[in-house]
């Protein structure tokens, strides 16, 4: 069954109070069992989306959660809320990660609050389509690179100085990082090297016995798509898909889960889930 969106669009970054339809990213139906009970985990990109649907299924999990976002105070507070109706701790952290300083801020404010750093999840990031090759500018190819995979590294080896044995480390990648995207030129770009990094970060990591994976969903409803798609892409969003729609947040969370936990995990690293509604990915 083909599922399609409102069209519209929304400015960016985009808050989902802006959305005609709201996406699925509160983990209502979601029980936890303690995998996760005491860690800490900082999330990049938790305001909304599946970064929200991560935040509030480490809560349910056991976890306390830093919430780093860019400027959508908003949506942040409702995820701090959501996390905090979970019975943990949340703290937010407003910032823009694409500049350098930011990345260890984040990090350093999580372990002053919280007082250690289990779980890292690197969601944060950004996108822009562009009609033709000849119109992405430099400005935003480096924008691009600097939220998507500068921010992904940085932030992850000024992590490692808090992390233990046991820890890990999830990287958000995406489908376009595997096939590629004629309209996503840079932020596939970054997606394909989201990937390699994990891959090397795993092996880097191994003796330290920190575990590295990513996931590499296809389309998501998120405030994203309506803050960086016209309006006849927002309304076809995933419907080309095999399931005919695209994921909610919530579908996608569970991975992260499933990463994060020692026990359901700890023989994986290096490993990319690429939930993809229903579509055979080579390899």
């Amino acid at each position: 069954m083909t599922a399609e969106h409102p069209a519209q669009t929304i400015p960016y970054p985009g808050s989902e109070e802006q959305m005609a339809q709201q996406p699925r990213d509160e983990m209502r139906d979601y029980r936890g069992s303690g995998l996760l009970e005491g860690q800490v985990a900082l999330v990049t990109g938790g305001d909304s989306g599946i970064g929200r649907a991560v935040c509030v299924a480490f809560a349910k999990e056991g976890a306390d959660v830093a919430i780093a976002y860019l400027d959508e105070d908003e949506d942040a507070r409702k995820t701090a809320e959501l996390v905090e109706a979970a019975g943990r701790r949340a703290v937010v952290i407003p910032g823009d990660l694409s500049e350098h300083r930011h990345r260890a801020e984040v990090v350093e404010k999580t372990v002053a609050e919280l007082g250690r750093l289990d779980i890292l999840v690197n969601n944060a990031a950004f996108q822009s389509p562009v009609d033709k090759v000849e119109d992405l500018t430099h400005e935003q190819f480096q924008r691009t690179f600097a939220t998507n995979i500068e921010a992904t590294f940085f932030v992850t080896q000024a992590a490692l100085a808090h992390m233990k044995e046991g820890s890990a480390v999830i990287n958000t990648a995406s489908i376009t990082g595997l096939q590629g995207h004629k309209t996503l030129l840079d932020y596939s770009a970054t997606k394909g090297a989201i990937i390699t990094l994990t891959y090397s970060l795993a092996q880097a990591l191994v003796d330290r016995n920190i575990r590295v994976n990513a996931v590499a969903p296809g389309p998501v409803w998120t405030p994203l798509i309506p803050a960086t798609m016209d309006e006849e892409q927002v309304k076809g969003f995933g419907t080309d898909t095999p399931m005919g729609r695209a994921a909610q947040p919530d579908e996608i969370a569970p991975s992260y889960v499933f990463f994060a936990s020692n026990r359901l995990s700890s023989y994986y690293s290096g490993e990319v889930l690429a939930p993809v509604g229903g579509q055979t990915m080579p390899g």
